[in-house]
């Protein structure tokens, strides 16, 4: 099998897919993670697009956030849903965009993830600026996700 893309496609470091960089598809100027498994790679250095890193290494995706929002009085958590990821390699994190051709049940099982991840992950997190979204977060993302409440399912984990 050829190993070969065309201009703005890569090869997910994770699932080996081809992935469109196409904004069409996507609905963003600069794709960098696997629509199929969220997969990234760690290219960025010090601002997002400057594909600068040595490192190179993949990062996983390790939660749900809200982009920070400016509106002062709104009644719940407002911003755009992003997508944390986290270098396997160097442990750097980073914050991304989701995409619209992102799957819908890969963000949820991000989100049910990072339910069962340790307090002191998140508290390390939190100390970086970075608020991993929790079980109280979840009628903001269901809203964001499938553009309107759904109920908890009980594959979410009890607690958190």
């Amino acid at each position: 099998m050829s190993r070969h893309t065309l201009p703005g496609e890569f090869f997910c470091l994770r699932c080996g897919v081809i992935v469109s960089g196409a904004f069409e598809l996507s609905g963003v100027r600069n794709r960098n993670h696997c629509p199929y498994c969220l997969w990234s790679r760690h290219l960025d250095w010090q601002a997002p697009g400057d594909r600068l890193s040595s490192c190179k290494g993949a990062m996983r995706p390790i939660g749900l956030t809200l982009k920070n929002a400016r509106k002062k009085y709104a009644a719940v958590p407002s911003g755009e849903l992003m997508v944390v990821h986290q270098c396997v390699v160097c442990a750097a994190v980073s914050i991304n965009r989701i995409a619209a051709d992102d799957g819908t049940g890969v963000l949820v099982e991000v989100f049910r993830t990072s339910l069962m991840m340790e307090y002191r992950i998140h508290t390390g997190l939190e100390t970086g600026g970075v608020r991993i979204l929790n079980r109280s977060d979840w009628e903001v993302v269901s809203r964001r996700l499938f553009g309107e409440y759904q109920p908890v399912d009980a594959a979410l984990p009890p607690g958190g």
